[in-house]
């Protein structure tokens, strides 16, 4: 009896990659390590480091996690009130390129609006015990006024220069994505501060918002920048037309006037897939994959993916490599842990980091043996 009782629990062990044992993965570069780092998430929707090998975790119901070089986690304390419905709540989580001087982070997050509810940044200061946010201050929140509990975004980048960039949905109000008087469907450009910069491209705009660095988006939940310095994003199509962008200052990205998908009753989108003034995506994705999470890998342990787009699945749970010029998808990377990825970063010594919503769960991933 004692032998069949350890016989099923070892059985379990090796089934069950969500209870930290290490599994295999075989990639294009051979087979790769995934070990799970911190478990029993619920609803985890991003991740940023610490020095030292700490670790900031977001879950959408409100929740703020440190967790230290052991693995040891507490609730940081100082959230300002947030607004969880449907695809809102605690969302990004990003520490300041300054971080060792200013111990500086910054968060977005859905707030409660006249009408409705929208996405918001705050920039805080993280104490150093890691248990409480102090100087709190929104640096910025979207025109009130959009009701609903989808397309919030919410990615934000710390660029070399300062800025800080800002994704925001549409909030499923499709025309405004075309509205410069509003912030729905848009990429923001800010200062740590929450200033409007002075080289924004709808400055002279009348009736602009100023933050607005480019527009015509559905919902981006992917943001990055590449080896060179380029903004790039991911965002959500309708039923079909996941789109990979390359954002240009002042540019408009089409939505909802062109788009490569349909919508989810089978009738076309606008006036078709492409049309002048209006950007055509770097590469789409029909099926819709359901994207979420974006990283441009620096090639520092697998130097053949230098350079290569890492972008989570929600839908298809698996992560899309993208390279080349074109774009195409190189490969699928899929496996149990890849169960609705919602977010995917490089981590400080060149390993990638994924989250997966389902299995509630932070992964590494490392070169195989």
């Amino acid at each position: 009896m004692r032998c069949r009782i350890w016989a099923i629990a070892l059985s379990l062990l090796v089934s069950c990659p969500s209870i930290g044992v290490p599994s295999e993965l075989e990639t294009s570069q051979g087979k790769v390590h995934i070990s799970a780092v911190v478990e029993r998430l619920k609803g985890p929707w991003a991740f940023a480091f610490l020095p030292g090998g700490e670790l900031l975790i977001t879950e959408k119901r409100g929740k703020l996690l440190h967790v230290n070089a052991s693995g040891k986690r507490s609730i940081v304390k100082g959230l300002p009130a947030i607004h969880v419905k449907g695809q809102g709540g605690l969302l990004d989580v990003i520490v300041a390129n300054d971080f060792v001087q200013s111990r500086n982070v910054f968060f977005s997050y859905v707030t409660k609006q006249t009408g409705g509810s929208g996405t918001a940044v705050m920039r805080a200061r993280l104490s150093e015990d890691r248990k409480t946010l102090t100087n709190q201050r929104k640096i910025f929140e979207m025109t009130a006024g959009s009701s609903g509990g989808r397309h919030f975004g919410s990615r934000i980048v710390h660029a070399k220069d300062g800025s800080l960039f800002v994704t925001i949905g549409e909030r499923g109000d499709r025309p405004e994505a075309q509205n410069l008087a509003r912030h729905e469907g848009t990429i923001v450009r800010i200062s740590p501060e929450g200033a409007i910069l002075s080289n924004n491209p709808f400055l002279e705009t009348k009736g602009a918002q100023k933050e607005i660095w480019s527009f015509g988006h559905r919902n981006p939940q992917g943001l990055a920048l590449d080896l060179s310095g380029r903004l790039w994003a991911v965002e959500h199509g309708a039923k079909g037309g996941d789109e990979l962008n390359l954002i240009r200052k002042g540019a408009n990205y089409g939505w909802p006037v062109i788009s490569f998908g349909t919508h989810y009753s089978g009738l076309k989108i606008g006036e078709g897939t492409s049309k002048a003034g209006l950007q055509q995506p770097n590469f789409y994705w029909d099926p819709s994959i359901a994207p979420s999470g974006l990283m441009v890998y620096s090639g520092k342990l697998w130097p053949q993916w230098k350079g290569h787009f890492f972008v989570g699945s929600l839908k298809f749970d698996y992560i899309s490599r993208l390279s080349g010029t074109p774009l195409k998808e190189r490969e699928k990377l899929q496996g149990m842990s890849t169960k609705r990825v919602r977010d995917v970063r490089e981590g400080p010594f060149g390993r990638i980091w994924f989250l997966s919503e389902d299995k509630g769960t932070l992964y590494r991933m490392a070169p195989g043996g």
